[in-house]
């Protein structure tokens, strides 16, 4: 796996890519619905983004019967995971992702490991 640096950059451009790279970097696996919720987004919104992850290679998704839930890609090479995870680390008391973090803490009925049953 190798993704360019301007790839990534250019990833973190946008906000809402941030915010779910922020999400799951604290998180680990978050399902469609946890970033629908904690985002305060329409679905097909986040979605779109999600694919664009999964496309660059930064995410990898996995299904669980109806639902889909994403986790960064373990094999991203070292250099990538530790601006992901020191990005995370840096910003997470800021706004809006701070914001983001306390409503996936609130979520009512957060799945566990069956998403929005």
């Amino acid at each position: 796996m190798n993704i360019q640096a301007d790839q990534l950059f250019k990833i973190f451009g946008d906000l809402t890519r941030l915010r779910v790279l922020t999400l799951l970097s604290r998180e680990g696996e978050l399902c469609v619905c946890e970033l629908t919720y904690a985002l305060g987004e329409i679905q097909p919104k986040i979605s779109r983004h999600l694919a664009l992850l999964r496309e660059a290679g930064v995410v990898l998704d996995r299904r669980q019967g109806q639902w889909i839930y994403y986790r960064t890609n373990p094999d991203l090479p070292m250099w990538t995971r530790e601006v992901i995870t020191a990005t995370a680390q840096g910003i997470v008391t800021q706004s809006p992702f701070n914001e983001d973090l306390q409503s996936l803490r609130d979520m009512p009925n957060r799945p566990e490991s069956a998403c929005c049953a």
